[in-house]
């Protein structure tokens, strides 16, 4: 079977697909909703940067726990970790409600939330090659990152409706609540509870041992940077024509863009570490005419042109770690693909909001650059691949049949 347009219904159709794939986006949904039910529950009380304070820990959270929580999978099972880490950064929200205006509570509160965040998006990965066809692998990748940008639109939505019921706390309730359903829909799924990962000698560096692969997530800041930079350019672009509320428009437009793009590329051929660099550049090159800075209609053009390429470059991306992990550690190689994705975003928004403050078209340049200087990072990860498909190690000899080429 080959991946193409029928590549989709192939993998709707395996059995438990869609419960996994629909309760892991719904468990993370507070991945977008809970930095805006933060910051709106803050505004109430406190100033605008200690609001971004809470919005930092509990990113920081993130990107501490969710390789430590993966690594966790990898070594036992599935279910444990999720059920314990969901109740963690729910209690972590919960803390946050209760604290009023406590800033050292409601800052703890909020680290909390993110390093308890369960590591769905890993988990899920893990499950595919045992619920589909190997050819039928790279769709489901393709499939699950473009669903996910249904998250950046849902998300905010279900922050706003839940307090306009309930007031700012409601905020952080719902991304609790919507993370702890989606966690235990999933958790409780056979295929989750079946999974159990590869025994193999442990290391304290996990699949950072292998150098290749800790270079490949060194470009994924880059990557990670150019889209984050891009919601602080937009909500400047916004402001300098006049209407802040346009922001919210032209980044639903990207990620319109980004859907649409992952849904094409279910059509192409698998790739793997050979296409990075050129999948990289090509994003890159649709964030380019952004610069131009047009009237808000064309500009909400460009943006979905701009969205078009992520999909297909963390599609290779996360192909690239599956075949480079090492046996026993691959929840945790996808959990540092997000998570050093999530440190670039956060590192190209606080770049962005000075430069913007400067002019807009330095916020902008921003993203290009990045993805640029993280294609580069990546071809160096692709050159190597070639070598090793050659059938050669790194002292020129041939790769005898079963020989693991030096990493």
């Amino acid at each position: 079977m080959s991946v193409n347009s029928s590549g989709i219904l192939v993998v709707l159709r395996a059995p438990q697909v869609l419960r996994v794939l629909v309760s892991s986006q719904v468990g993370r949904l507070p991945t977008a909703s809970g930095p805006l039910a933060l910051l709106l529950f803050a505004r109430q009380s406190l100033s605008l940067a200690t609001a971004g304070l809470l919005v930092a820990a509990y990113t920081a959270g993130m990107a501490v726990g969710t390789p430590l929580l993966a690594r966790a999978v990898d070594r036992w099972r599935q279910p444990p970790v999720l059920w314990g880490s969901a109740v963690l950064s729910g209690l972590g929200f919960s803390v946050v409600a209760l604290t009023g205006g406590h800033l050292t509570g409601a800052v703890t509160g909020a680290a909390v939330a993110g390093l308890g965040t369960p590591p769905l998006e890993a988990c899920l990965r893990t499950l595919w090659p045992s619920l589909l066809p190997a050819s039928a692998v790279p769709t489901a990748y393709t499939l699950d990152i473009a669903v996910q940008e249904v998250i950046f639109v849902v998300g905010p939505l279900v922050t706003l409706s839940a307090i306009a019921l309930g007031g700012p706390a409601a905020g952080l309730v719902a991304a609790a609540v919507a993370q702890l359903v989606g966690t235990a829909a999933y958790a409780m799924a056979p295929a989750a509870r079946a999974w159990r990962g590869v025994p193999a000698v442990r290391h304290w560096a996990g699949p950072l041992r292998v150098p290749r692969f800790a270079v490949m997530v060194a470009g994924v800041i880059g990557i990670g940077a150019a889209v984050g930079s891009i919601a602080v350019a937009v909500t400047g672009y916004a402001e300098a024509v006049g209407d802040r509320r346009l922001s919210g428009w032209l980044l639903a437009a990207q990620a319109a863009g980004a859907l649409a793009g992952g849904l094409l590329y279910t059509r192409a051929r698998p790739g793997g570490p050979g296409r990075l660099p050129l999948l990289a550049a090509g994003l890159a090159a649709g964030y380019l005419p952004l610069l131009l800075a047009p009237g808000p209609v064309p500009m909400a053009g460009l943006l979905v042109v701009s969205g078009f390429a992520l999909p297909p470059v963390l599609t290779a991306i996360f192909l690239t770690a599956e075949r480079l992990a090492e046996p026993g550690t691959v929840a945790e190689a996808f959990a540092w693909v997000a998570t050093t994705f999530v440190i670039g975003s956060a590192a190209g928004s606080a770049l962005a909001g000075p430069l913007v403050s400067t002019g807009l078209r330095y916020g902008l340049a921003i993203a290009p650059v990045a993805a640029l200087l993280g294609a580069m990072v990546l071809w160096g990860v692709s050159l190597r691949d070639r070598r090793d498909r050659a059938g050669t190690t790194e002292e020129g000899e041939p790769a005898t049949p079963g020989q693991r080429t030096p990493a």
